[in-house]
């Protein structure tokens, strides 16, 4: 075996401090670069984690925005439940044995009970826990007036969102939940906490941002194993908005009874000049306070989820059969079209035949050679069908456009909103929404049905409310809306110009005024004295889904300057809209009339 020379050995061994050198150096620098990558670049992320480890919140919840009438009644506020907490971790222990003995008998509770959530509250470092959730007011006065001898003891609140009228307007004013965990994940980010409240439906719902509030709560110090260290302060929550709605509960209390001998339907009263919303019923209805409710009983959870009357459902704002209140579509789809001008006369039979089929009269006889003001009056079925079938499908539908159909109303509440269906030719070639394009075309039967509101044509109350404003207030159609004015609100409200002819629309007026006059609505007046001047529409409708019929009536009122607007919807309510639907617009208007 060959040595290494000494030469070679010598080397070496002169290169090892070399070697160490640039090992240390670069052993330095990746330490050097480790530092400034913590201390520099990344001193704001590391010093929010350290905080949030040193750093705790006991929050505070914010008390909710209350929702009220125009007139300052709350529909909507928030209701305090107390409850007796203790901070485990920065009680005394020389204080301790006296107050727990003390607070024992004061509200008569068990010591041992307490001893023991004292206990876990330590042994799980919990810097609240909680010995009674729900005092009672017995219980609070008796807390409160010995105070200051307690003070390792604290009252703290919880909200509960509280509705005063239950279920009135129940619909609107919408509900509130707890925030599911799927949405904390994303709803954190913009100041939720796990289990806080959200808006639902309704106002609650669009107006969640504005009514809501922000959290607040004391800042703990805490060491590296939890425990508490100080108080740094406390962050007082802030309240949220309260919120004013156009509703007028005079008018809401009256239009809610009104339609509580019904199965279901709606009722919207509107001041057909700008649009706001003086009452909306939906009938069924639910009580919004089952929704607050910690437990919630099943009986209770299957009669509002699970009933098939489907009290959640907003009627007001859902699609269906008008009958005869949609004839003011068809009588401007002739005039516009200038086929049927204002003095046209027809003559009425008991029955004319489109297709297959003899389309009747209502009375089964006619009613001779009429105008359209008469033909408004009396309802006539048979004058309607010539008009519409010599118009055809796409002027009605073009004038329905105009006035407001097929389309959402603009109102906040869109989420409960149904666009409804107005026909048209192009909607038949397509497939009418269920068939093969080209297998389903228009038919004679159809523009029959469209011309009197039937089974082509589905609308919602709010949508008749727009229409009928339009005719009540010159031509103008109108943003139907629940708040009187939030800066914060995107929801736009306007009065558009319609572009029909202003004399038009003045002759459907004089029809609508001769139908209260003398005609099928003559009913509104009796048993009431000095209402001003009505005019109106009755309806009755067959149900396209095969239930009984539909009762309609609307009517404004001053004829002329009008002020107020009704449309009174009673679903399959059979017996024609001027023996159910009517009676209920009168009530809404001897309220309105005594009140003004």
């Amino acid at each position: 075996m060959i040595n290494p020379s000494p030469n070679k050995k010598l080397i070496s061994l002169k290169r090892q401090p070399l070697i160490l050198f640039i090992l240390s150096s670069i052993s330095f620098l990746l330490i050097l670069f480790r530092l400034i990558f913590l201390q520099l670049i990344n001193y704001e992320s590391f010093k929010e984690m350290s905080d949030e480890n040193r750093i705790r919140l006991i929050a505070s919840q914010p008390i909710r925005g209350r929702i009220l009438d125009k007139n300052g009644y709350v529909l909507a506020d928030s209701r305090v439940r107390y409850s007796l907490i203790i901070k485990p971790q920065s009680i005394k222990k020389s204080n301790w044995e006296k107050h727990k003995s003390s607070i024992s008998d004061l509200l008569n509770i068990d010591i041992n009970e307490i001893q023991n959530i004292y206990f876990e509250g330590l042994k799980n470092q919990k810097l609240l826990v909680t010995i009674i959730d729900d005092l009672n007011i017995d219980q609070l006065i008796k807390f409160k007036e010995n105070e200051e001898s307690l003070f390792s003891f604290e009252i703290a609140t919880k909200l509960v969102r509280n509705y005063p009228y239950k279920s009135v307007a129940a619909h609107l004013v919408g509900y509130t939940q707890p925030i599911t965990d799927s949405e904390y994940q994303f709803l954190s980010k913009r100041g939720y906490k796990l289990n806080d409240l959200i808006g639902r439906t309704g106002i609650e719902y669009v107006y969640e941002d504005y009514i809501r509030g922000e959290w607040g709560g004391e800042m703990v110090e805490v060491n590296s194993l939890g425990e508490f260290q100080k108080s740094l302060g406390i962050k007082p929550s802030v309240k949220g908005n309260d919120i004013e709605l156009t509703i007028d509960m005079n008018l809401q209390l009256v239009a809610e009874e009104a339609l509580r001998d019904k199965k279901a339907g709606a009722i919207i009263v509107m001041d057909p000049r700008d649009g706001a919303i003086r009452a909306m019923v939906s009938r069924p209805t639910f009580d919004l306070n089952f929704f607050s409710k910690d437990f919630k009983p099943e009986n209770e959870y299957n009669e509002i989820f699970n009933s098939p009357e489907k009290p959640l459902f907003n009627r007001a704002l859902n699609a269906y059969d008008p009958g005869s209140v949609w004839k003011i579509v068809t009588a401007l789809a002739g005039l516009e079209s200038g086929k049927f001008p204002a003095n046209t006369m027809l003559e009425t039979k008991s029955c004319i035949t489109y297709g297959s089929q003899c389309f009747r009269e209502h009375n089964d006889l006619g009613f001779g050679v009429i105008g359209y003001e008469d033909a408004l009056r009396v309802s006539s079925n048979t004058f309607f069908y010539q008009i519409g079938y010599g118009v055809g499908v796409d002027q009605i539908y073009e004038i329905s456009r105009k006035l407001g159909f097929n389309s959402l109303s603009g109102i906040e509440i869109y989420e409960q909103e149904n666009i409804g269906l107005v026909a048209s030719s192009e909607w038949a070639k397509e497939g009418r929404g269920w068939g093969q394009p080209g297998r389903t075309p228009w038919v004679p039967e159809d523009i029959a049905s469209m011309s009197i509101g039937q089974f082509v044509v589905q609308v919602t109350p709010i949508q008749i409310a727009r229409a009928y404003a339009a005719i009540a207030n010159g031509g103008y159609l109108v943003t139907p809306h629940l708040v009187k004015e939030v800066k914060e609100n995107n929801v736009v409200k306007k009065r558009t110009k319609i572009d029909i002819d202003p004399n038009n629309l003045q002759l459907i007026k004089s029809g609508l005024r001769k139908v209260v006059e003398s005609g099928t609505g003559v009913s509104i007046n009796y048993g009431v004295s000095n209402l001003p001047p009505i005019s109106g529409k009755t309806g009755t409708a067959e149900d396209g889904e095969g239930g009984l019929d539909h009762a309609w009536f609307v009517c404004f009122t001053p004829s002329e300057k009008s002020e107020l607007l009704i449309v009174a919807f009673a679903q399959n309510t059979p017996g024609g809209g001027s023996v159910h639907a009517l009676p209920m617009a009168r009530e809404i208007l001897k309220v309105w009339n005594e009140k003004k």
